[in-house]
């Protein structure tokens, strides 16, 4: 195994498209098999002896749409509908809680779109005391949104924290003004460097920015920059995404100049530019995407092996099940993923029947239970011990026998180092984690192009 792999031949080898893994099996495998009467079987079956569990709730609407895009979401300038949906999102809450039998704790709620601070401060307020009387939350709980800083005002803040927000993520992708213009995103540092102190001043916890790598009109030196400004507004955490050009799945992404965009070469030295500049700022790389802070919980939960993955990334959230709400939301229960209408008039329609406006999912099977362990592993901890993982689950690691004649190429080209049953994935290989999770993923249609690039 050659000490330095060439990069070059290692995106052109395993570079291609692979699915991010928020989720085993992934959403590609949903289906209508799985619909209301499942769901409301599911739901009936949950108590609250098994734990705490966690809410998420899709915000579907934007003020203006960044060209970068890949979220369910649509452009309203008008208040009615989103009147219309917070009316339609309480009734969903209502609807779900009569399904299970008793009041659950509940470890978190996460407000996710689309832009949920499309949302009032009154509205979003409103929606969390309706979940805090549906479910138990504790003082500990963690309440956090994703927001759009173009949109926040001081006011809308001291509403939300009143209401119980104590964490955010604000998008900022880039500070660049000429990558910003590429995008359709345009907010100032200055705008940002705001509502960061308007948060810490209302008291909210913990703050993440979302960046971007692979952007138009990106650079190695205006990536740094950006890095640095993002550092110098003192975040707790930040996820560095890459960009997922797919504009045959999201036809706005067209409006982007395609000569614009790094080649993979150039993404692949993006990536580890940014990695390396945060790392050498002394913050903690962890998993795929995230930094934080050494003594940020989710770096500490990363050192003890007790992060998680999910829909929403990393996080150091342990529920075994998620309750999604609102249009195109996905939620996990033991048996297996549901998944909302992602139209808002199908999802609106569906509980104006009183149903749970579900329109897929998947029931998991042991397999897929114990190739999701492995999975989430190797995408936390860029390791695992197979034969831990087996156990277990009750298996035998002789099944996984087929994934190995991949295993050991990888290994050969420098990307793994494989102990018996355990599996490390080397410096570089961290950066295609992606593609070494698809040796063990048994349903991947290698030959579709749904998913995004793998570096």
């Amino acid at each position: 195994m050659g000490a330095s792999p060439d990069p070059a031949l290692l995106i052109a080898k395993y570079g291609g498209r692979a699915p991010r893994y928020t989720s085993y099996p992934t959403a590609v495998q949903f289906s209508n098999a799985v619909g209301q009467d499942q769901y409301r079987q599911w739901l009936k079956g949950l108590k609250r002896e098994n734990g705490a569990v966690s809410l998420y709730v899709h915000v579907p609407f934007c003020d203006v749409m960044c060209w970068y895009c890949g979220c369910h979401t649509a452009v309203v300038n008008k208040r009615l509908p989103v009147m219309d949906y917070v009316g339609r999102l309480l009734k969903e809450i209502d609807l779900v809680a009569d399904a299970i039998p008793e009041r659950l704790d509940a470890a978190s709620v996460h407000f996710g779109g689309g832009t949920p601070n499309m949302l009032t401060g009154a509205e979003m307020a409103e929606v969390l005391a309706t979940l805090g009387r549906r479910f138990r939350f504790s003082p500990q709980s963690e309440l956090a949104a994703e927001l759009d800083p173009r949109l926040l005002s001081k006011e809308w803040i001291d509403e939300a924290v009143r209401g119980g927000l104590n964490r955010a993520s604000l998008g900022v992708q880039d500070f660049d003004a000429d990558v910003q213009a590429a995008i359709n995103r345009v907010q100032p540092f200055d705008l940002v460097a705001e509502s960061v102190a308007w948060l810490r001043e209302a008291g909210v916890v913990s703050i993440n920015m979302d960046l971007m790598y692979g952007l138009p009109r990106q650079t190695l030196a205006s990536l740094e920059r950006t890095i640095d400004q993002a550092l110098s507004l003192d975040a707790d955490r930040i996820s560095l995404f890459g960009y997922a050009h797919v504009p045959w799945l999201k036809s706005h992404q067209k409006l982007i100049d395609e000569s614009e965009l790094p080649d993979p070469a150039l993404r692949y030295a993006m990536q580890n530019r940014a990695a390396d500049a945060l790392e050498a700022r002394g913050w903690r790389r962890l998993g795929l995407d995230h930094f934080a802070k050494p003594d940020d919980s989710l770096a500490l939960a990363a050192a003890d092996g007790s992060m998680r993955r999910n829909f929403q990334g990393y996080t150091t959230d342990a529920a075994p099940v998620l309750i999604g709400f609102g249009a195109s939301s996905i939620g996990r229960m033991p048996q297996g993923y549901v998944q909302n209408h992602a139209a808002v008039p199908k999802w609106r329609e569906a509980l104006d029947r009183g149903e749970l406006p579900v329109a897929r999912g998947l029931a998991m099977t042991d397999d897929d239970r114990f190739r999701a362990d492995i999975i989430e592993r190797l995408m936390c901890d860029f390791s695992v011990d197979l034969a831990s993982v087996a156990d277990q689950h009750g298996r035998d690691t002789a099944e996984l026998e087929p994934s190995f004649d991949a295993l050991r190429a990888m290994e050969a080209d420098g990307l793994v180092v494989l102990d018996k049953t355990k599996i490390e994935a080397t410096r570089a290989g961290r950066d295609f984690i992606r593609t070494i999770c698809t040796v063990f993923d048994v349903h991947l249609d290698r030959e579709a192009v749904r998913h995004s690039q793998g570096v």
